[in-house]
């Protein structure tokens, strides 16, 4: 079997998807390296405790939605944190059998180390965007989670 023509092939460099998996790797790339050497987090456990740090308490499919981690990678982001005591794990009071998370006071301490260093790094990015490039990026990508949320795929 040959390829399609060249004409009709996937051109990957303006393939929406591709783009924005390659820019988000380099970037969570980028973090990895700096959250791991500073403070042994991996990029899923920086997402976990920066998304608690934003919202304070929720359960576990809760964090899952907010990050579009799956199931697997959230439990086991939660499993290591809690081994680092930098989690608490409480029992949900409308439903005994769920359980909401929190940061400690020490994932609370290291999210005020943790925070900053990325609105610092998140400012570098940015840096030669114009205000009105940096709004419209906002809503564009808005608009596509929006999208994104009314679409199944079969």
């Amino acid at each position: 079997m040959q390829l399609p023509d060249k004409e009709t092939r996937l051109n990957l460099n303006r393939f929406l998807p591709y783009r924005l998996t390659t820019l988000s790797n380099k970037m969570s790339h980028e973090l990895t390296v700096l959250y791991s050497s500073k403070f042994g987090l991996s990029i899923q456990e920086w997402q976990v405790l920066m998304v608690l740090g934003q919202y304070e308490e929720l359960l576990a499919v809760e964090i899952c939605s907010l990050t579009a981690m799956y199931k697997v990678a959230v439990s086991r982001a939660v499993k290591k944190l809690m081994d680092k005591d930098l989690l608490l794990k409480n029992q949900s009071e409308e439903d005994n059998r769920r359980f909401t998370l929190t940061l400690s006071d020490k994932g609370k301490a290291l999210y005020a180390k943790v925070g900053p260093i990325a609105v610092n790094y998140e400012a570098e990015i940015i840096a030669s965007l114009s205000a009105t490039e940096i709004e419209e990026m906002d809503k564009l990508f808005t608009k596509l989670d929006g999208i994104l949320e009314g679409i199944e795929l079969g």
